[in-house]
């Protein structure tokens, strides 16, 4: 059997034909050594046919689409060209072999050509790889590696710009970010505290948040110019008087040491830096929160948006998270864990970092690793939603987060919970519905955007404009009138659109060099029948009155 070898360099696709494999017995060590001597590996393998590619863009998309396992339409007529046909029925006698077993299966799959990838063909085409310009007479020496370097560069290039998964790194970074801020935040403040103590030591113990310590810590400045004038500032920043004349009571009566005044702008300065760092971490918390909402807003919604970012930044992606069953979803985070038990087959943990979930907290220590796999169940199906769901909703989170919480009544007081279909129908019902709403929102403005513009359009031709004015109803005739009237100005709108349409249609006609005079006249035939409609209707609804009138005349 013949076996061709396809290779993707970098100026274009190349077949060789290896033959005499017989003599070399398809051994792959025998291969290896004959690689490196071109004058036993040229008897083995020779050149069949080249296809140069058009343009460096080309050489791009046809690199990209070997790499993605799929087969261009220049690849197929390429191969169908110079390979052997393949008849229907019979097997065929020779076999093509590829680097990439993906591209392997679609050529089988599209063309029915018998293709291999194994050790054996991998030698080869390395034999390949490595003599590849001496097969080829016109390249000229540096030509290979110039077309090398400049697709390595634009397809490195296109791979970054091309990232699935870029919007995921912002919430990545986010979280990362926050985590690192935390332990600063809490390093500097211990900092603060251990810093500032030596002039005020009093103060500790009244205050215990580290924010507010190094807020005060910057307004009291020296506790020996501490007074009663400065409690009403205190206030202000602890929200309590009774803590700020507590603070101007300790600082009368300290045991502190006195600070020199460049002592005390450097701990003024590193408290300002503190409350700084603070801030700044309340401003990237509501960052990850909106980022959060806009790309996993389900997730979000049923397990929180921190420890929602956590599965995300551990997964890699939130594609990665959604092709995580959610077995594997319930332990991310605890692999030291899982492995440690493994190792000394002790018993693997129950959750990961869906502990930090507030639901997990709820449930008593019998049910938490029932919680867990619960949980973990809803946030995979979630984070699926999030990453293949066309339009962004919450209420597919929310109905989950509502499952969470009826399985965890059902564990506590032993009501059953509904059935994850009937919750699942009835959110696809109303997210159909609010996709409705919103057509039907959005339709009424574009017709108002019409009408404005019909109307703008007459006021240009200088055709006056009628205002529906609201007349006074004295009885019922008079009321009865208006409505005759509303009637004959719809007619007459009608009829005036219609008129406009016949000029286009007759435009149209004249322009291709058709007399449009029997044109004009069937519309003014029409205009005339319909003015005739238009009397006879008035007519009978005046005969109509006058029955009225004379039978209530009868009556009296």
């Amino acid at each position: 059997m013949a076996l061709y070898l396809l290779y993707e360099s970098a100026s274009g696709y190349a077949l060789f034909l290896a033959h005499g494999l017989d003599e070399i017995g398809q051994n792959t060590e025998a291969v290896r050594s004959s690689v490196s001597d071109l004058n036993r590996f040229g008897k083995v393998v020779k050149l069949a046919a080249f296809h140069p590619f058009e343009s460096a863009l080309d050489a791009l998309n046809q690199c990209n689409s070997v790499s993605e396992g799929l087969m261009t339409d220049e690849l197929r007529s390429f191969l169908e060209l110079n390979l052997p046909k393949v008849k229907e029925g019979k097997k065929p006698k020779f076999s093509l072999g590829t680097a990439e077993p993906k591209i392997g299966s679609h050529i089988f799959e599209d063309t029915k050509i018998p293709c291999q990838s194994n050790e054996f063909v991998l030698e080869l085409l390395r034999g390949v790889r490595l003599h590849f310009d001496r097969f080829i007479k016109d390249l000229k020496p540096g030509d290979l590696e110039k077309a090398q370097l400049g697709l390595g560069h634009s397809y490195s290039r296109a791979k970054v710009k091309f990232n699935v998964n870029r919007v995921d790194n912002m919430v990545i970074q986010a979280i990362f970010l926050l985590d690192t801020l935390d332990k600063d935040i809490n390093s500097f403040s211990m900092r603060v505290r251990e810093w500032y103590s030596w002039h005020f030591p009093e103060l500790v113990k009244i205050v215990n948040d580290n924010y507010l310590y190094a807020k005060v810590a910057k307004f009291v400045e020296n506790k020996l110019e501490l007074s009663e004038d400065k409690i009403p500032g205190l206030t202000e920043i602890l929200g309590d008087e009774d803590k700020a004349k507590e603070i101007v009571e300790a600082a009368k009566a300290s045991m502190g040491q006195d600070l020199s005044p460049i002592d005390l702008i450097n701990v003024q300065q590193f408290a300002q830096r503190v409350m700084d760092l603070s801030e700044y971490r309340k401003k990237l918390y509501e960052y990850l929160v909106t980022k959060m909402n806009d790309i996993a807003p389900n997730l979000a919604s049923l397990i929180g948006e921190v420890v929602g970012a956590r599965l995300i930044s551990h997964a890699g992606s939130l594609t990665n998270l959604a092709k995580c069953p959610s077995s594997t979803l319930q332990i991310l985070g605890a692999e030291k864990a899982l492995f440690r038990a493994l190792k000394t087959r002790g018993n693997t943990p129950k959750y990961g970092l869906i502990f930090h979930s507030s639901f997990i907290g709820r449930a008593s220590a019998r049910n938490k690793g029932r919680m867990a796999r619960y949980l973990a169940n809803k946030c995979s199906i979630a984070s699926r939603i999030d990453c293949f769901a066309e339009s962004n909703t919450t209420v597919f989170g929310e109905k989950l987060r509502e499952q969470v919480e009826e399985r965890l009544e059902f564990y506590d007081k032993g009501i059953a919970p509904r059935k994850n279909i009937d919750v699942m129908k009835a959110a696809i019902e109303i997210t159909q519905n609010n996709d409705t709403e919103d057509k039907a929102t959005t339709e009424p403005s574009a017709k108002k955007s019409k009408k404005k513009k019909s109307k703008v359009e007459a006021a240009e031709d200088g055709e006056p404009m009628v205002e529906d004015k609201p007349t006074a109803a004295t009885n019922g005739d008079a009321s009865e009138e208006p409505k005759t009237e509303k009637k004959k100005k719809k007619e007459k709108r009608k009829l005036v659109e219609e008129e406009e349409q016949v000029q286009a249609v007759e435009n149209s006609i004249g322009v291709n060099g058709v007399n449009t005079e029997d044109g004009t006249a069937k519309k003014k035939k029409k205009k005339k029948s319909k003015d005739e409609d238009g009397e006879g209707l008035a007519a009978a609804s005046e005969g109509k009155k006058k029955k009225k009138k004379s039978r209530s005349e009868d009556d009296d």
